[in-house]
């Protein structure tokens, strides 16, 4: 296997090790995948450091929060030991509003900054691109009626999942990047810049 083969496959390796330790509550295996120094994660919810986000993370669990993650196409730039890999996931939610329990399936990408670090490679930076998303009654028979003000605040990529979120409690950021704008665009400059070695 060619170097450039096997830093493809690490990474992509990473990424999976990130969705199945996390979701599976396996916190020190899921310390791993980061950078030991500058991990950060930015999500709807949470924007901090990756030691914060672990323990956010394991607290959520302990207390009930249900988000799961599925994870379909990869692709990956690297130059020299740095790297910028987008994977197409959904992120999948249950809880319950106004007594009604519903899931919410949110479809993106994550979009990842890699670094080499001791000879492997970790997760710098994840931003997550949404792109669309939706909220299902868990019980059909049941029916739920949002709120257009709450639901309206956040860009349609995100809004479901936000409305959700926002009802369980959580800060929720608004102007997160979708499938087109402003917001991605960034994220991609930075992500050229990332490799360019800024």
């Amino acid at each position: 296997m060619s170097q450039a083969d096997n830093d493809h496959h690490e990474i992509r390796q990473l990424i999976e090790n990130w969705a199945l330790w996390r979701d599976a509550g396996q916190w020190r295996r899921f310390a791993t995948v980061w950078h030991p120094r500058d991990g950060w994660m930015s999500a709807t919810w949470f924007q901090g450091s990756a030691t914060d986000f672990i323990k956010a993370s394991r607290e959520g669990l302990e207390n009930g929060v249900s988000i799961l993650h599925f994870l379909g196409g990869h692709t990956a730039d690297v130059v020299g030991d740095r790297a910028v890999a987008q994977t197409k996931m959904t992120i999948n939610q249950r809880a319950t509003i106004d007594g009604v329990e519903v899931d919410v399936v949110c479809t993106g990408r994550f979009y990842d900054f890699l670094s080499r670090h001791e000879g492997r490679w970790t997760l710098v930076r994840r931003q997550p691109i949404y792109e669309k998303d939706r909220l299902d009654v868990v019980d059909p028979a049941v029916s739920l009626t949002l709120a257009p003000e709450l639901l309206n605040r956040f860009p349609t990529g995100y809004r479901h999942l936000a409305y959700l979120q926002t009802k369980a409690g959580f800060t929720v950021k608004y102007g997160l990047p979708g499938l087109t704008g402003t917001a991605v665009e960034q994220l991609y400059s930075e992500g050229t810049q990332w490799l360019a070695g800024a």
